[in-house]
Parts: C-alpha cells; sequence; structure tokens
C-alpha cells in the first residue's frame, strides 16, 4: 500500500439491541420504526407514550420493534427504556436525513432519524419493514424550485418494504407518484385501487397494484428477491380509515389558506413543509394530528403482519404458494 493511501475501512455497522439482535439471529420478524415522530413530530410527554404505544403495537403482532435513532455519534436499532425517553425528552436532538448521518455520527451528535435515514440504517442492519406516518415527495412548484425529498432517491435504491399512508398531502401527490414510477420504486394499494392522501383516505390518484393481505405484500417482496436487478424499495400504501381520516372539506380549505399564507409570507424551499403541517393543525384544532397518529397506528400494525408474512414466506420451500393461495 502507498503510504499515502488511505486504510480500507469496514462497512458502518450500526449499534443492535439485544433484542433486535437475537431476533434477526433466529429469523424472528422486526419492523423498523423511524424516531422524528417523537422528537419533533408530537409535543411532550405525549410523544413517549405514543413511541412506546407503537412499539407495543408491533409485540401484539408477535414481530420486535426496532426504533431507530442516533446517539453521541452512534446509531441504534432498538433503543431501551432510557434511550427512548431521552430521544423523547431531550431538546436537543437534532433531525437527521440520510445525508446528515456521517457528518453526526463524525461529531458525535445525537439526532431522531428521518424516512430517508431510518430506511438507509434499517437496511444496513439487515431489516426488511418499516412503518412511518407519511412519505415526503415532490414539493407543489416543483418547475419553478425543483424541491423534492431526499426520501425518493434514498428509496430508489434500498431494498425495503415501507408501510405508508402515502406522501403527505401538502405536496405535489400525481408529480410524487410519476418520479417514484421514474425512480422504480414499486407502489401497492392496500385494500384499495387509490393512492391514500396521507390525512385522507384518498388522494383521487390511482394505483397499478392492489393487495388485501399481509401474505400478499410478502409473496411480492418475494418475487422481487427473486427477480434480482436494481435494488429498490416497495411502498405499501395503506389508508388511514375513513372514520379517522381529517375531514376532506376542511383538509381542502385549510390547505388552501395555507398555500396563500405560504406565498404571502414568502416561505419557501425547507421551510414550506413544517409551515403547512403546523398550520393544519391549528387551524383544524389538532385533527389533522389525530388523522396522523391513527394513520401510524395503523401502518405500524400493518407492517408488524407484513414482517411476520415476509419471516414465514422466507422459510419457506421456492415455489410453494402461502396458504390459502394457488
Amino acid at each position: 500500500m502507498s503510504p499515502n493511501a488511505s486504510p480500507r475501512t469496514q462497512p458502518y455497522a450500526p449499534a443492535l439491541s439485544a433484542e433486535v439482535r437475537d431476533a434477526l439471529a433466529a429469523h424472528h420478524p422486526v419492523v423498523a420504526l423511524e424516531s422524528t415522530i417523537i422528537a419533533h413530530g408530537l409535543p411532550r410527554p405525549r410523544n413517549l407514550r405514543v413511541a412506546e404505544e407503537l412499539e407495543e403495537l408491533v409485540r401484539a403482532a408477535d414481530a420486535v420493534p426496532a426504533t431507530i435513532a442516533v446517539l453521541d455519534g452512534q446509531a441504534h436499532i432498538g433503543l431501551d427504556k432510557s434511550q427512548l425517553e431521552r430521544v423523547a425528552g431531550d431538546p436537543a436532538i437534532r433531525k437527521l436525513g440520510h445525508r446528515d448521518l456521517a457528518p453526526a455520527l463524525a461529531a458525535g451528535a445525537s439526532g431522531a432519524t428521518t424516512v430517508s435515514a431510518t430506511a438507509f440504517l434499517a437496511s444496513r442492519a439487515g431489516l426488511r419493514v418499516f412503518a412511518t406516518g407519511g412519505l415526503g415527495g415532490v414539493h407543489r412548484g416543483w418547475t419553478e424550485t425543483q424541491d423534492e425529498s431526499a426520501d425518493l432517491r434514498l428509496l430508489a435504491r434500498t431494498g425495503i418494504t415501507v408501510v405508508c399512508a402515502g406522501v403527505k398531502s401538502v405536496l405535489d401527490v400525481p408529480a410524487t407518484l410519476q418520479r417514484l414510477e421514474t425512480l422504480g420504486v414499486g407502489v401497492l394499494g392496500y385494500g384499495t385501487d387509490l393512492f391514500p392522501g396521507f390525512y385522507l383516505s384518498s388522494s383521487g390518484e390511482p394505483v397499478d397494484w392492489t393487495v388485501d393481505t399481509p401474505e400478499e405484500v410478502a409473496e411480492v417482496m418475494r418475487a422481487a428477491e427473486t427477480l434480482g436487478g436494481p435494488t429498490a424499495a416497495l411502498i405499501v400504501a395503506n389508508p388511514v380509515p375513513r372514520a379517522d381520516q381529517l375531514d376532506p372539506a376542511l383538509h381542502d380549505r385549510v390547505l388552501a389558506e395555507a398555500l396563500d399564507a405560504c406565498r404571502e409570507r414568502g416561505i419557501t424551499g425547507q421551510a414550506v413543509t413544517p409551515f403547512l403541517l403546523d398550520h393544519l393543525m391549528r387551524r383544524t384544532d389538532g385533527a389533522s394530528l389525530e388523522a396522523n397518529l391513527a394513520a401510524v397506528r395503523g401502518n405500524v400494525s400493518l407492517a408488524a403482519r407484513i414482517a411476520v408474512a415476509w419471516a414465514a414466506a422466507r422459510d419457506r420451500p421456492a415455489g410453494q404458494a402461502a396458504a390459502g393461495r394457488r
């Protein structure tokens, strides 16, 4: 080796909790959970109660929860009680996307992981199923700003199944779906032929493929693995129940007000989405937050069932269909 050459580094290995490590070793189902909703998406102390509730939903389906965060420069896959409390209670916890991981690790920083960071770290640790609320996507006015979430490109090269309630309704949903198609990211509607609208059960946009059971999702995952080729995520778009969705008329009216306020105040770039989501929460008296939480609960429960079905599908001999399917 040349004296000026850098030593070859080993691939980064996140720290696994004992529970997650044992589950992976035993081929037991594991579900990745993001931590941004805990640190930045909910008021204290409710955020900790929700974090614990989501982990319990995973356990109720006989799967293991793996909440992901970076603490003191170390990525953790699965948090213990004290770590979860720290993420929920420390106001200094940063918000980390995929691009922020290297600086955070190098600086010994602590942060909650967004969709892109969570998906990356989960996949690196060998997890195959990830539950979140709504994805990022193409922003309104893209032709002028060319602003889109880092979630999309990361998912285009990460082999993980993401259960979500669509993309945030403040975004350009048709453009986001077109972008996902361009990037080769698969989209399945779970029990629906219309793409969900995050706070709403439907965005009005069609999806090409519909599945009705966790076993069907697992079969798609297995078929994708068999095909090989470029690695990309599989999105399972799971609508919030109609009884729990935000009133569509209220949603449309308040969102229009929020977009007008953005233009009037000159809010642009990364500041747009937080502003719109905050406006929705305040102007709906918290109803948008409750719809968001209903969607997250449903996604976490479904992700756990998919993880269980995937564990069973992976252990079946090739060519053997799931029970009850031909």
